[in-house]
């Protein structure tokens, strides 16, 4: 599939994973529209690559089918990049108490609930769509973690919720192949997203330090030029890609 001329949805479009790939995929020729909850940010990369944005709370059914069909009046709508997520760092057991289920039940919400509410809503307008070669209509990415493998002390929740991303990529493209739609998810390492930009530039580099190579964070660029070529390559389905220099998390 071409970028060129096609609508893609890009959720948490507005920093980090989500921008780089808004950007890349604007681009490469793609109409971007990004769905974020933080209207200024969105909107200023909207306006600056010459996309759409819509201030979309992922979680919400209502508000992201309405988003969806603005979406799908700009172009011929042909997918999604899922990055909208949030993560937090709570133990099980602590001298604090015990894990807060609301906190648990907020990340799962957004980073599983979130992305699969999206996905599907995404899948219906897509299934419409004219069929291109191989009869292809579309393509879903959505955005794991290394954590769903190798998760941390403390990451649970976030590591629970990147887990059901995996879980859920192999039947949703099973399903989804009736109607020439791909599912892809990708799994990142340490990235230089905006939660690890705020760390001193010391514990920046020993995060970069453990990764084989190369020894650094991860760039969102690089995630969104996997990302362009999981669009572009039709043989992709189904697979969770780990982009993260070899990287495998220690318990702490």
């Amino acid at each position: 599939m071409r970028l060129e001329g096609a609508t893609f949805i890009v959720t948490g479009g507005g920093s980090g994973l989500g921008e780089a790939t808004a950007r890349g995929f604007a681009e490469a020729g793609a109409h971007v529209v990004i769905f974020d909850i933080h209207e200024e940010r969105g909107g200023r990369v909207a306006e600056e690559i010459g996309g759409a944005f819509v201030r979309v709370d992922v979680t919400d059914e209502a508000a992201v089918r309405d988003a969806v069909e603005q979406a799908a009046k700009t172009g011929v709508l042909r997918g999604a990049v899922n990055c909208a997520g949030i993560a937090t760092a709570e133990k099980i057991l602590s001298k604090r108490g015990v894990h807060s289920l609301e906190s648990f039940a907020r990340v799962i919400q957004i980073n599983l609930i979130g992305t699969f509410n999206v996905m599907r809503l995404v899948a219906a307008r897509v299934a419409e769509a004219p069929p291109l070669d191989d009869g292809e209509r579309g393509v879903i990415i959505n955005t794991a973690s290394i954590a769903a493998y190798e998760g941390q002390i403390g990451q649970a929740a976030y590591a629970a919720s990147k887990g059901g991303i995996v879980g859920l990529t192999l039947p949703a493209a099973r399903e989804l192949s009736a109607y020439g739609i791909r599912v892809v998810a990708i799994a990142p390492g340490i990235f230089e997203t905006p939660l690890l930009m705020g760390l001193p530039e010391a514990a920046r580099q020993s995060l970069g330090q453990q990764v084989p190579f190369p020894q650094r964070l991860g760039r969102p660029r690089e995630y969104a030029l996997l990302a362009r070529h999981i669009v572009e390559n039709v043989m992709l389905n189904g697979e969770v890609i780990r982009l993260d220099g070899a990287l495998r998390m220690q318990p702490k």
